[in-house]
């Protein structure tokens, strides 16, 4: 199995575009000019027959033996080095430039890879094959002094390098006797040399991350799988418009031969709040501005107070799933798609997380930005919808294809939307309408409380009046909805350990869905129980689940969306912002404090 089939993936990027590279230093995945459009290397998604592949970017090591890989501390750049069986050995570093110029943040749709001879006298080939239309159309290739153009249906990208041209363009092997630079980016005409702007930018780029880094206010355990999973968060965030993806990855299937393959490359407001939730424990403040700027703008827009659950990156609201079967899957596993029915959706929980995430920019003193009465007035009517649905059936936060149900976890964001505007109500000094929904918050408690309760499973269920269970019932005490100590949530938690769990894994649910009953573990699960497990006194369990989950993760610290708990192998989108909102949330609620050291 190559690298890029098991899921031992890198992520570079610099909030504008992303990559993926696998063990070999092969860029296996990249969509420009956003996260959510026409991949330019989709070769993780229509698995090669042998490399160098369509939609990759290759950079090889004659007679490659094995390969050691990792970041730079505290920052996106990530270094690989190549071994040859002579005792040759090459580093590639790669990074997307982000960093601070002319008083605004510089982060253009570029990659940049430099590579350096470190032993012995190595020999190797440069491969570049970029793929518009999904991989259906080759670029025509031009060459200049110092670049090749690959013009495409919608656009040109340039690679200006201090490389030979010649062997690029052949892919010929040749010797490495000093550091080459490559830059693959817009069709612009760079204003000095190949290395002394990779060297820059490295440099710029290294700083900014490590800038930022330092302001993180880390626990005291677990801090770098904390500021890895913190790094991978900022990435997926769309800085133009303050879009948050739920993955950079579209068809990676949950479980081998599932058909579970989705389109993960849009914005979650369920997903996207708890990123920035996670963030802000860290005293990240920058993400959660430019989500509440792109929040604002989706509750502006809001026709009645009715709200999708995902949206395009630059608020596109229609975004209809296709298959391409032209494109052979993940590892031979299709079908691939682009595009995502979930758009579609009744997810009654969606007004809840809206509540959730805009709450704080009615307390907070910290943002340039503060809500108002107007913006209090807006999410009002939002709050309406969430009334009027609490108790309609839905596709839940699992979003099912074929069934609808009273899902108990959609209940519970209502009453969360409700509870949220009373609190904002008091805060502005608005005792009526502090009363109204505190009223309403009230009236949808009891209920839940009363009829998602089971005697027969002795748990909440995943729905009101219903015997299943739901592993998305755990919220119910991270929202506040119940105290943790209490003994119905105390049971509910034992009956999931119980019928969920296997190890430190825990499915979503028990009973069968469109395609049958999950097979693999949801990560973010085993994150929610970790929780729940300390606020009900369990605190060294939830230790070593913890401590079991990031094993999981890849070499590189990162998470995808779903774990096969006999194998240990990742499955799902790729990386997956909920699960590394787990890491971070866990490490918070888990650490000893500062002040037993300090």
């Amino acid at each position: 199995m190559s690298a890029a089939a098991s899921l031992e993936l890198g992520l570079v990027g610099n909030c504008a575009i992303s990559a993926l590279i696998d063990r070999e230093a092969r860029i296996v995945w990249c969509c420009l000019p956003r996260f959510d459009g026409d991949p330019t290397f989709h070769a993780l998604i229509d698995t090669p027959d042998a490399w160098p592949a369509d939609g990759s970017w290759c950079i090889e090591i004659e007679n490659f033996v094995r390969s050691e890989q990792a970041y730079d501390e505290g920052t996106a750049i990530l270094r690989t080095r190549l071994f040859s069986a002579d005792g040759d050995v090459i580093e590639i570093t790669d990074f997307a430039p982000r960093f601070l110029s002319r008083d605004r943040t510089f982060r253009p749709a570029m990659l940049v890879r430099r590579v350096h001879p470190l032993q012995g006298h190595p020999r190797v080939r440069v491969s570049l094959r970029p793929r518009a239309d999904w991989g259906r159309v080759a670029p025509e290739v031009a060459r200049g002094s110092h670049h090749l153009r690959y013009a495409g249906p919608t656009g040109t990208l340039r690679l200006t390098t201090d490389a030979p041209i010649t062997y690029v363009q052949d892919e010929t092997w040749f010797s490495l006797a000093a550091p080459l630079n490559l830059l693959l980016g817009p069709d612009e005409t760079l204003e000095r040399g190949a290395a002394e702007v990779a060297r820059d930018f490295e440099e710029l780029t290294a700083l900014y991350w490590r800038t930022w880094t330092r302001r993180l206010a880390l626990p005291l355990e677990w801090q770098a799988a904390v500021i890895r999973a913190a790094i991978t968060l900022k990435l997926c965030l769309f800085d133009e418009t303050g879009a948050i993806v739920a993955a950079m990855t579209t068809s990676l299937p949950e479980a081998p031969g599932s058909g579970r393959n989705w389109d993960y490359r849009y914005c979650w407001l369920r997903d996207a709040f708890f990123v920035v939730r996670a963030l802000n424990s860290l005293s990240e403040l920058e993400t959660m501005e430019d989500y509440l700027r792109w929040l604002h703008n989706v509750v502006r827009d809001a026709r009645g107070g009715f709200i999708q659950p995902l949206y395009g990156l630059g608020l596109e609201k229609d975004l209809p799933e296709e298959e391409l079967p032209h494109l052979r899957g993940y590892r031979g596993m299709g079908p691939v798609r682009r595009g995502n029915q979930a758009h579609t959706h009744a997810q009654h929980d969606v007004y809840g997380n809206v509540l959730l995430g805009a709450s704080q920019s009615f307390h907070d003193l910290r943002l340039f930005r503060r809500a108002d009465a107007d913006d209090f007035a807006r999410l009002e009517a939002v709050g309406e919808q969430a009334w009027l649905v609490h108790d309609q059936p839905d596709a839940g936060m699992w979003e099912l294809r074929t069934r609808a149900r009273v899902h108990t976890s959609s209940a519970l964001m209502c009453w969360a939307a409700c509870d949220r505007l009373a609190k904002i109500a008091t805060r502005l000094g608005l005792p009526e309408r502090d009363a109204h929904w505190r009223g309403r918050a009230a009236a949808i408690r009891e209920r839940v409380l009363r009829e998602a309760w089971s005697d027969k499973r002795q748990a909440f269920a995943e729905s009101l009046g219903g015997e299943n269970l739901d592993a998305s019932v755990l919220l119910m005490a991270e929202v506040g909805f119940i105290d943790p100590m209490d003994p119905r949530f105390v049971a509910t938690v034992d009956a999931l350990e119980a019928h969920l769990c296997d190890g430190p894994y825990m499915r979503r649910y028990e009973a069968a869905d469109d395609f049958g009953k999950p097979e693999t573990a949801f990560n973010i699960c085993a994150f929610w129980r970790i929780d729940a497990l300390v606020r009900i006194g369990r605190r060294e369990q939830a230790r070593q689940i913890f401590e079991s989950m990031l094993a999981s993760r890849n070499a590189l610290g990162l998470l995808s969306e779903d774990t096969d708990a006999r194998t240990g192998e990742l499955w799902g989108n790729f990386p997956q912002t909920y699960s590394m909102v787990g890491i971070i949330n866990a490490a918070m609620r888990l650490s000893v404090p500062w002040d037993t050291v300090i």
